[in-house]
């Protein structure tokens, strides 16, 4: 399943720190043992059950989010070359990225074909759970910080440069999608 995740998500290559790499692999393969999905399902799974039809895949999403985090980072890194509180840790932006909706794939269940709410779904937000995941495979407290905190749950509350980052990298891969 790792060989697979890599070749659908090549970011997972970005992350330079081998350890924190492999965790954030293990991470994804527990979330997708638990909600009973492949790999391959990332290209038909929606990103959201918010918005129907959805018109992004999860696989699109978590690609466009990291990227874009990277994409801002870089940006914000060459406006601030000597501002301290602009230095982002590539490593640990990517994890969160990648692992920001982790908690999707259990967060959802495929019924008579289509995506609906799974009982952990209905019960628990997907920042929570996502979290939950990553820390069972001893992903660092920055990137259980950037999971937990990227959605509205991080309101006042994003206490790091990469929570930061991702929570607007994901906003902008999904308010314009909700556009008529």
């Amino acid at each position: 399943m790792k060989d697979e995740l890599i070749a659908l998500i090549p970011e997972f290559e970005l992350i330079t720190d081998e350890d924190l790499r492999e965790k954030t692999l293990e991470a994804y393969i527990a979330a997708m043992n638990e909600g009973g999905w492949k790999p391959g399902d990332l290209m038909r799974l929606p990103f959201t059950l918010l918005i129907d039809p959805c018109p992004a895949t999860m696989l699109e999403h978590i690609r466009g989010v990291t990227g874009l985090a990277v994409a801002i980072a870089k940006g914000l890194s060459a406006a601030y070359p000597k501002n301290p509180r602009m230095k982002v840790d590539y490593d640990l932006l990517v994890s969160g990225a990648l692992l920001h909706d982790v908690g999707k794939l259990v967060e959802y269940e495929e019924k008579d074909g289509k995506f609906i709410a799974s009982k952990s779904g209905k019960l628990l937000r997907h920042p929570n759970s996502g979290m939950g995941i990553a820390k069972s495979t001893g992903l660092p407290d920055e990137v259980l910080h950037a999971i937990v905190y990227h959605s509205h749950e991080g309101d006042g509350r994003r206490g790091t440069i990469e929570s930061i980052i991702i929570n607007h990298a994901d906003f902008l891969n999904f308010e314009p999608l909700k556009l008529p």
